[in-house]
């Protein structure tokens, strides 16, 4: 029991801890709302449902995006990427621009635009972001464009120079740029209230269900209101299924330390056959004797969970503040197993332990409770 809670406790805490780093990596580039076009790609939005949104005290700032495919061409190197054109509220909206680790977090202007890079893209292109001499040259699509004839004209290009670099995780690392917003308009030829999207960020992400009620008052059935969860809810429900999954795995350790439960209880049962004829002449009934076995069963539970929950509590605090045991590879943001305990596993585990200690010391204590009483000695 002891090395099955402190297994159950440890791994939770570890699946915790990487769930934790990988929310705040994801947190890191999508924002806690997001509204996109239920179809197509682009969404217009009117200035009177900017004031609305404005208005709405739970939203601390918003940006107004537009994101499109693009190739990017540095000489005979080139890349596919996902072009995303920002208003100057982007570096308060997600935390793009807190993750560069060359140059800085510029997109220049209408006229003269500049491009932060995913730090995978840029190897992609074999230069050096923050010193790169010549510009870019940039592909993107024209709105509403299509000339099978003369893909060309479908078109439109222009050159771009580099200002930084990013690295916040692959997923965006090698497939993200970002530029200025102006620029992106004007390349994909889209009017003035026309948009791929609006990020927003609030004062408390805990509020962002009920913010999410007030947005789609303000904005149609032809818009999307996402919540940061809704955005990537593929990822945390593959995260949350391999927690549970990875929970009932180690269960098996708990079942297999009952199987040892029974075996001592039903060989104490054995040994007491003549106190348990004993109680049972003193006016002890079958439940008496059954509630004594049943009893050291879950004495045994409590025991053994409670010193596998402070050998489990040890064991992550010298990891959260020493490092213990290192995360294996060069290729990781952290190089120890991050850790995060939570009350909620503890009563989960607490829980679990006490059931299977129940459920286990039922057995013997049936067998105790209605066997044949005898004083006599054969």
């Amino acid at each position: 029991m002891i090395i099955g809670t402190t297994v159950l406790i440890l791994v939770l805490s570890v699946f915790n801890g990487f769930e934790g780093l990988v929310k705040s990596l994801y947190s890191s580039f999508y924002t806690d709302l997001k509204i996109s076009p239920v179809s197509g790609k682009v969404i217009s939005i009117s200035p009177q449902q900017l004031q609305k949104l404005k208005a709405i005290k739970d939203v601390r700032n918003f940006s107004l995006v537009t994101e499109e495919k693009a190739l990017l061409q540095n000489g005979e190197y080139q890349s596919v990427v996902y072009l995303k054109g920002v208003d100057e509220n982007y570096r308060y909206v997600a935390g793009v621009a807190d993750h560069i680790v060359k140059g800085n977090f510029a997109l220049g202007n209408e006229t003269s635009p500049s491009l932060v890079l995913g730090a995978g893209i840029e190897n992609a292109l074999a230069l050096q972001s923050d010193r790169n001499l010549l510009p870019l040259v940039v592909y993107l699509p024209k709105k509403g464009e299509t000339n099978l004839q003369d893909p060309v004209n479908s078109i439109s290009s222009d050159t771009i120079t580099t200002s930084g670099a990013f690295v916040i995780q692959q997923d965006f690392d090698n497939k993200y740029a970002i530029t200025n917003i102006y620029f992106m308009k004007l390349m994909l030829g889209m009017g003035a209230d026309e948009y791929t999207g609006v990020e927003i960020a609030l004062h408390d992400p805990l509020t962002a269900e009920d913010v999410q009620k007030e947005l789609n008052k303000i904005f149609d059935s032809n818009y999307l209101v996402q919540t940061r969860y809704e955005q990537n809810q593929s990822l945390y429900s593959v995260m949350q299924a391999e927690k549970w999954v990875i929970y009932a795995v180690l269960c098996l350790i708990l079942v297999v330390a009952a199987f040892n439960m029974i075996g001592a209880l039903t060989m104490l049962v054995l040994e007491k056959e003549k106190d348990i004829s004993v109680l049972h002449a003193l006016g002890g009934n079958r439940n008496f004797i059954q509630k004594i076995f049943l009893s050291e069963g879950v004495l045994l539970a409590v025991i053994g969970g409670s010193l596998g929950m402070l050998i489990a509590l040890l064991i992550a605090y010298l990891q959260i503040n020493f490092k213990l045991i290192p995360l294996q590879g060069g290729s990781f943001l952290i190089d120890y197993f991050p850790v995060q305990l939570k009350l909620a596993d503890f009563l989960l585990v607490g829980g679990t332990v006490f059931i299977i200690a129940l459920l286990a010391a039922w057995l013997p204590s049936r067998k105790a409770a209605m066997q044949e009483f005898s004083l006599r000695s054969e």
